[in-house]
């Protein structure tokens, strides 16, 4: 069988990345061939500033050498640009070189430029961006010739660029025409601190300021402001924002806005050709960030590969600094206008500061200034959108004298993220370093490629790597509080025990276990029973004086554009048949809807489905309480029959390993949303559940037997 044609238009982070995935779920699927402009093997862009400052060598930042594209059959070519996408009947890329290269499938990964600026003089020599390999070479040569250097933009790149020159022993000046740095990551107080730190170390500063002139006969000289003050340089280093590469997209029929336009699955308007990375629109966003670069990869390699996977929903940025000698992150909603302040301390003797903001009692952004331990922790409580109660005072410490990050790196759950970048948890560290007998960060990053990337998250690396020295694997799991005061045992250990052992009734099982009160309680009998339940459900058919039951609220009035009507009586009828007889961990609401125009409320619900122009949608972890709670999209599936089998197995999935007395929306939360929409959209798993919930009440185990009911339901 011949393989298909992948082609890649761009040689950079994400369009590598996307590649790497692709490799480790199916090496034989694809014969690719990468496409890039510059004269460089794949390497980490956004350690340029450390090249630049002088703590890495550029070899030191390749991500992938040439024998990496050998080894793995890659064809590449260095130095191209492709010219013309040319789809229809013959799929075909075109270059400056006159080569025309056949796809089957193509991947636009040609990332962003620096935005130049309509500034007068701006294209004079001197004048550069640091955006690659060779502006950091330019840098570098001029620093050997000249001594006085501007850099023009005051945000991450641009304080970056201008830490760099100093090491290089030029003059920096930063202007920025804003009141302070890093205006969009940082609020006033921090930004303050940050200016005195970097002014201590050389650099210096005109804020609020509008470049109107780069000033020079033949060549730069200095920058003129609107106001008429001039500033001196010899080289100018433009960090004002980036621009999406997307004139190869507009030439060649693509649909674009800001970048190329994609689904949830980085799928352009345009057959077999998708776009990830810098370049490409997402829900109205283009990242520039590597975070959200790489999850967007990881949804397409899956998509390329037909493999299941849950879309792409976007990311929550962040921003580390990278700059010797200053600790700078920052996180999500920060601004007054925006969000409302839950936490800020600021530490006059150790120079730090911490800022943690909150929308309706839920963590939206953090800041935080010389001391970014908590980092992964804050980052991790954003992208929950957890309660203000999960904060930690930053000034804890333990009674043995660890550090506050070291107490974090215990505490923090195994299945969270440590490393963003390169989506590397806790438990994945613990693994590496126990099962492979690792000791440093730099060890686990060789392995894991956890803090390979950006390099924000080592320190919470470190940490954890110390935990998993001092505890061993054991420590990479969970501890779970006793599920009520007549035991010391948890539900997982409860559920583990029964589903070992043959317990005939309640009693046995609290023998067994030496629960403190023999006779138990009201909560953890009926958690007793619930579990025997899972393990023998035909003869547990209920919990004796609970009512944990599947209620069922369906409406039927859309009609497909196709003409084809979405039986949602059905479905709720067949839905109902299945679970009349099982108990739920806790009362559990599932709404059934066969358009917009009957909604009953699907995104307030435990389970919500309804019918769309794609087809079914199934939705989870919706609840009406105060605060209210968003259900979240599981996936979407075409027939009547397919969204009884998917939203049947999430039931399952819920019944079996949520813990008695979890709603769904706390179980979702706990068990990850990610990890359960891979198990529900994997087609073999999914009917695997949806059979283990079917077997022992209604026996729908065939497509002729969902007709008769389905035709039972309509007369």
């Amino acid at each position: 069988m011949s393989r298909k044609q992948l082609v890649v238009i761009g040689n950079g982070m994400a369009g590598i990345k996307c590649v790497e995935e692709i490799l480790n779920i199916n090496a034989e699927q694809f014969q690719i061939t990468v496409i890039g402009s510059e004269k460089h093997p794949n390497y980490n862009r956004i350690l340029l500033s450390k090249v630049l400052q002088g703590d890495s060598s550029i070899n030191d930042i390749v991500i992938n050498d040439w024998s990496w594209y050998t080894e793995k059959g890659i064809k590449l070519y260095t130095g191209e640009t492709a010219t013309r996408i040319h789809h229809g009947d013959i799929q075909s890329v075109e270059t400056a070189s006159g080569l025309r290269i056949p796809f089957d499938i193509l991947i636009i990964a040609t990332g962003s430029s620096a935005f130049i600026p309509p500034i007068i003089g701006v294209n004079k020599p001197g004048v550069i961006s640091f955006r690659n390999i060779d502006d950091c070479k330019t840098m570098i040569d001029y620093a050997g010739k000249y001594r006085k250097a501007a850099v023009i933009g005051g945000g991450l790149l641009g304080l970056e660029a201008a830490r760099g020159l100093l090491n290089l022993g030029m003059e920096a000046t930063v202007i920025h025409n804003a009141p302070y740095l890093m205006n969009r990551q940082l609020d006033l107080a921090s930004a303050e601190l940050l200016q005195k730190e970097l002014e201590g170390q050389g650099m210096r500063f005109w804020l609020g300021k509008e470049t109107d002139k780069i000033i020079g006969r033949d060549r730069a000289k200095g920058i003129r402001f609107t106001t008429g003050l001039t500033v001196e340089a010899d080289l100018i280093v433009l960090s004002v924002g980036i621009r999406p590469n997307i004139d190869l997209a507009k030439r060649s029929g693509i649909d674009t806005n800001r970048a190329i336009m994609v689904d949830d699955y980085m799928r352009t308007n345009i057959a077999n050709v998708y776009a990830v990375g810098e370049c490409a629109e997402h829900r109205g966003i283009a990242y520039g960030l590597v975070a959200p670069l790489y999850e967007q990869g990881k949804v397409l390699a899956r998509t390329i590969c037909d493999e299941a996977t849950p879309p792409y929903e976007g990311s929550i940025p962040y921003a580390q600094l990278k700059v010797s000698g200053v600790q700078v992150f920052s996180v999500g909603d920060i601004q007054e206008d925006k969000a409302d302040t839950a936490i800020q301390q600021y530490d006059g003797i150790h120079n730090t500061y911490k800022k943690v903001t909150m929308q309706y009692g839920r963590v939206c952004g953090a800041i935080l200034y010389g001391d970014t331990d908590e980092a992964t922790t804050l980052l991790n409580l954003v992208k929950k959108k957890a309660p203000i109660s999960a904060l930690k005072a930053a000034n804890s410490q333990a009674q043995d004298g660890s550090s506050p990050i070291d107490i974090e790196a215990e505490n923090m759950a195994p299945r969270e993220t440590v490393c963003a970048c390169n989506a590397v948890t806790k438990s994945a560290i613990m693994c590496a370093v126990v099962d492979n007998g690792l000791n440093t960060a730099e060890q686990v990053r060789d392995k894991t490629k956890a803090s390979s990337s950006c390099g924000g998250c080592r320190p919470m690396v470190s940490a954890v790597v110390r935990f998993a020295l001092r505890s061993g694997k054991d420590g990479a799991q969970e501890t779970e509080p006793a599920i009520c005061s007549c035991t010391t045992v948890s539900h997982q250990a409860l559920k583990t025990a029964i589903q070992s052992h043959s317990f005939t009734n309640a009693q046995s099982v609290r023998l067994a276990l030496n629960w403190g009160k023999m006779n138990g309680c009201r909560l953890c009998n009926n958690a007793i029973q619930y579990y025997m339940e899972l393990k023998h459900p035909q003869s547990f058919t209920a919990i004796t004086g609970v009512d944990n039951r599947l209620t069922i609220h369906s409406a039927s009035s859309a009609i497909r554009s196709q003409g084809e009507g979405f039986n949602s009586v059905w479905l709720g009828e067949a839905l109902r048949s299945i679970w009349s007889q099982a108990s739920m961990p806790t009362s559990l609401k599932v709404a059934v809807s066969s358009g917009v125009k009957t909604p009953i409320g699907i995104l307030v619900q435990d389970i919500g489905i309804t019918g769309s122009p794609s087809g079914w949608e199934l939705y989870a972890g919706g609840h009406m309480e105060l605060p209210v709670k968003q259900g979240q999209l599981i996936g979407i599936v075409e027939s009547d029959i397919d969204a009884l089998e998917l939203s049947a197995a999430c039931i399952q999935l819920y019944r079996e390993r949520a813990y008695y007395g979890e709603p769904l929306w706390k179980w979702l939360e706990r068990d990850g949303i990610v990890d359960i929409r891979e198990l529900l959209l994997d087609l073999e798993a999914r009917r695997e559940l949806f059979d283990h919930a079917n077997r022992p009440n209604l026996q729908l185990e065939s497509t002729e037997r969902i007709g008769e009911v389905n035709a039972a339901v309509s007369h």
